[in-house]
């Protein structure tokens, strides 16, 4: 027997039709004609940072890919043929690279617990507590330390997207595309834009710009 929560789903569903109906009675079948989002949001699975309502987007507007820690791995295939229809079939526009404040994956790559078959993911992560170590461990309050570490994560992120063959080859062509990096904070609602802002392949380190044949 369904338990009262699942039945609590379709009932919602229903619900939210209803008001989407009453405020456009074109709404779906618009929706039916196709997506154009100008926007790709590259997020953590956390429950609590849904991408499209704290952004106030409607449905449309944003085209999502969620993983624990929002990272971007070069050889994580889900993430790259997201990040190539986005770019190369939907066009978009923008990328947004959104970590949060009290992330759990990046607390457990402050520590050393095995979770199972997550700590290969997890290693990825604690990658960028590597390479930013003294900066961490310079900061005497572990909550002040776990923020930066997210804030580290994030733009690490950015910087991995930017190195993708995917995201150059767009920008050698001329496409316009820009990058961002953004933490929420779960606390208060609010984004905080880190000022990681890319648009060229000249903002990435000389060794990493690929030299994209015409």
């Amino acid at each position: 027997m369904a338990s009262e929560f699942y039945k609590n789903l379709i009932e919602n569903n229903k619900k939210w039709v209803a008001s989407k109906l009453a405020e456009d009675p074109e709404f779906f079948k618009k929706l039916e004609k196709g997506q154009q989002p100008p926007l790709l949001w590259i997020g953590c699975s956390d429950s609590r940072v849904p991408a499209n309502e704290i952004i106030g987007a409607q449905p449309s507007e944003v085209f999502v890919h969620r993983n624990i820690a929002n990272m971007v791995v070069h050889s994580d295939m889900n993430m790259l043929s997201v990040l190539d229809y986005a770019v190369n079939a939907l066009k978009i526009t923008h990328i947004i690279v959104c970590g949060h404040y009290g992330c759990g994956g990046v607390k457990a790559a402050m520590e050393n617990h095995s979770y199972g078959l997550v700590d290969n993911w997890i290693r990825h992560i604690r990658d960028v507590y590597r390479l930013h170590q003294n900066s961490l461990e310079g900061i005497e309050d572990t909550e002040l330390r776990f923020d930066r570490f997210v804030e580290f994560n994030t733009r690490e992120q950015v910087l991995d997207l930017a190195k993708t063959s995917i995201v150059q080859t767009a920008w050698k062509k001329g496409q316009v595309l820009h990058l961002h990096g953004w933490v929420y904070g779960v606390g208060t609602g609010i984004i905080k834009d880190l000022g990681v802002n890319m648009n060229s392949n000249t903002d990435l380190e000389e060794f990493y710009r690929l030299e994209i044949k015409d």
